[in-house]
């Protein structure tokens, strides 16, 4: 996979799951703690970790404006 893309199978697997988390925080009115558990995280606080660590902001900043 990385001689292909340049990319390990691990950074491709955690980028999908950022992709989806922002999909899911733009389009649903799930909180921060049920994207979590449906991505396969057990606990929210790694999550908000692992998000950030990949996207360089947290998951609340996505979240559009409340009317």
């Amino acid at each position: 996979m990385k001689e292909t893309t340049g990319k390990s199978t691990t950074t491709h697997i955690s980028e999908r799951i950022a992709s989806e988390a922002k999909a899911l925080l733009l389009h649903t009115d799930w909180n921060v703690a049920d994207i979590a558990y449906a991505l396969g995280f057990e606990y929210p606080t790694y999550f908000n970790n692992f998000f950030k660590r990949i996207t360089g902001t947290n998951p609340m900043s996505l979240r559009p404006a409340e009317v």
